[in-house]
């Protein structure tokens, strides 16, 4: 039945939208200014204003802290930027942490869904909250050299932490087609480690900093040539099974820059040409790194980093199709923090001379002070937002986003005959004269599908008892579709006093193809605790045409469960159902 799943939702809902840039840039930067403002009157009356960023070691700063703390600044800000987009707070669970949990560990893959019903039902408040903190930290980074710079670095590690593990999958690690080339080992692994630098006493600047981080980096790059080594990468493949050559065809299908797009495409199309020689000129590459920077402090060599440098933004354009241009962008990618942290560390800066500033010291004290208080603003609020979103009450975000008029058609449904939580074959229509409530429910489910439940209570409630309808529900789980399964989510949802509910389930290929028949996704790996599934609701007449399509994702709130509840009521009823 093509296109009955199809639903109005979609990431730049322009209501969502709105929303979002109304907290982003008028609520959100109300609190900011007022937070601002106290924090200045106060650096005030301490006389801290005038005296910002003049202490011994921050006047006195290593030339490679400097030069790691603005680079990384300027990363955290721009992908505190790329936060603000449109489609931020619907497209970021769904379309950037879910799919990085494929192929993770099971205690990851839950940890990350985890995370993923948190953001659901909280996007507008997470979504501001973490753009206005990204914001903040590099702010921070950028004006303070001195005691604040290292709070906002120690901020910016445990953020960076929390991306890389459950917003990254822990940089897909754990995935068994891991390329340095494709975004391993996590971008944020490296805003970790600059961050745990930065929050260090500057006295580990630029000697054990150039050197443990070379040290590193050489290891990184070694693992990097081993992994390229393995045939299950892909990159030994010719033609278009090539790795390289499949993920340019991939990167290019999105809107982009047409001159970005045809290198893309053709270093792609050279990747399949070559074959395997493409995969020996990035293990040497590798391999010549690390060595290189393994002895690179040791010897003052400066070739082993411009080397990687170079490398890392040849393939940020060719391999990581500079990601600003299509998709839901949320950082600049692997290859950029890894070539700046490569570059800050090289034995070059490690031998230079603090950076001389051309700004008299008071202008640059106070205009610091300024914006330290601003950027601090974005810290408070964003730290204290995010906390309270997540003990407060789910928003009724997807709600709206999902909740779209509901559907009028006319068009014949497809019968299935399946078996009930009684044991008895249950088949669409048996019932003369009755029209049919249809909808999905997972037995296993502890979200959603227990407020969908409440709904259909309530459904039948508002009905009269005489009233001619069957209420339906086909199990929407592959791993658990028992009759036993249905009647536990019955008896712990208090769906037994229903009248006229059916929940109906039968063999895996039987559900599956109702599934399919009505537009049904359904997701689930063994590790999951319960499904992801669509959200709709069907309402069927007796003579088994369908009229009525009603998308829904109810969240624990009033506001979703009671408009649901009421338009269902008015559809039957005008459907004739009293």
């Amino acid at each position: 039945m093509p296109g009955m799943g199809g639903s109005s939702f979609s990431s730049t809902n322009p209501l969502v939208v709105s929303m979002f840039h109304h907290n982003a840039f008028e609520t959100s930067v109300s609190w900011i200014i007022a937070i601002a403002l106290v924090m200045l009157v106060v650096a005030s009356i301490l006389r801290r204003v005038n005296s910002f960023n003049l202490s011994p070691h921050g006047l006195g700063e290593a030339r490679s802290r400097t030069y790691l703390r603005m680079a990384f600044g300027a990363l955290w800000l721009i992908d505190g930027i790329l936060q603000f987009q449109a489609s931020m707070p619907l497209g970021m669970a769904n379309g950037i942490v879910a799919p990085a949990a494929v192929g993770t560990p099971s205690w990851l893959h839950a940890l990350m869904f985890d995370g993923i019903g948190i953001w659901n039902n909280h996007p507008i408040a997470l979504a501001v909250g973490i753009a206005w903190l990204q914001v903040g930290i590099g702010l921070l980074l950028i004006v303070s050299n001195a005691t604040i710079g290292r709070i906002a670095a120690a901020v910016s590690v445990g953020w960076a932490g929390l991306i890389w593990l459950v917003g990254n999958g822990a940089g897909g690690i754990f995935q068994s087609t891991n390329s340095i080339l494709f975004g391993w080992p996590g971008a944020s692994l490296f805003y970790l480690v600059a961050g745990i630098w930065l929050a260090l006493p500057s006295a580990n600047f630029p000697e054990r900093f150039s050197r443990f981080t070379l040290r590193g980096l050489s290891v990184l790059a070694a693992i990097g040539a081993l992994l390229q080594c393995l045939p299950s990468r892909g990159f030994w493949h010719g033609g278009n099974t090539n790795a390289m050559t499949t993920m340019s065809t991939n990167m290019t299908a999105t809107s982009q820059p047409h001159t970005l797009a045809w290198i893309v495409r053709h270093f792609g199309d050279f990747a399949g040409t070559i074959g395997g020689g493409f995969n020996i000129i990035v293990i040497i590459w590798l391999g010549v790194c690390a060595v290189g920077l393994w002895m690179a402090s040791d010897r003052d060599l400066r070739w082993p980093t411009r080397t990687l440098v170079i490398g890392c933004l040849f393939f940020w354009v060719v391999a990581q199709d500079a990601p600003f241009w299509g998709g839901l962008a949320t950082d600049v990618n692997s290859l950029i923090p890894l070539a700046v942290l490569a570059w800050c560390a090289s034995p070059a800066r490690a031998t230079s001379t603090p950076l001389r500033r051309h700004l008299p010291i008071e202008m640059r004290s106070s205009s610091g002070a300024v914006v330290a208080s601003f950027a601090s603003g974005m810290l408070i609020f964003s730290i204290v937002s995010m906390g309270w979103a997540s003990g407060a009450a789910a928003e009724s975000t997807l709600y709206l986003a999902q909740n779209g008029p509901a559907s009028s058609v006319n068009t014949p449904v497809p019968g299935f005959t399946l078996t009930d939580q009684h044991g008895s074959t249950y088949s669409m229509n048996e019932h003369a004269g009755h029209y049919t409530l249809l909808t999905f429910l997972d037995p296993e489910c502890w979200s959603d599908c227990p407020l969908l439940a409440a709904q259909l209570r309530q459904v039948r409630s508002d009905l009269s008892p005489g009233a001619q309808l069957d209420i339906v529900a086909v199990a929407a789980d592959p791993y658990h579709e028992t009759v036993a399964d249905v009647n536990h989510f019955i008896d712990i949802h208090g769906l037994k006093r229903v009248k006229g509910f059916y929940f109906v389930t039968g063999p895996l290929s039987a559900v599956r193809k109702v599934w399919n028949s009505y537009g049904i996704g359904v997701s689930m790996v063994p590790t999951d605790r319960m499904s992801i599934h669509s959200d709709l609701m069907f309402i069927i007449t007796p003579h088994g045409r369908l009229t009525w399509i009603i998308p829904d994702d109810p969240l624990s709130n009033w506001a979703g469960q009671h408009s649901a509840e009421s338009e269902l009521v008015s559809l039957l009823r005008q459907s004739g159902v009293h």
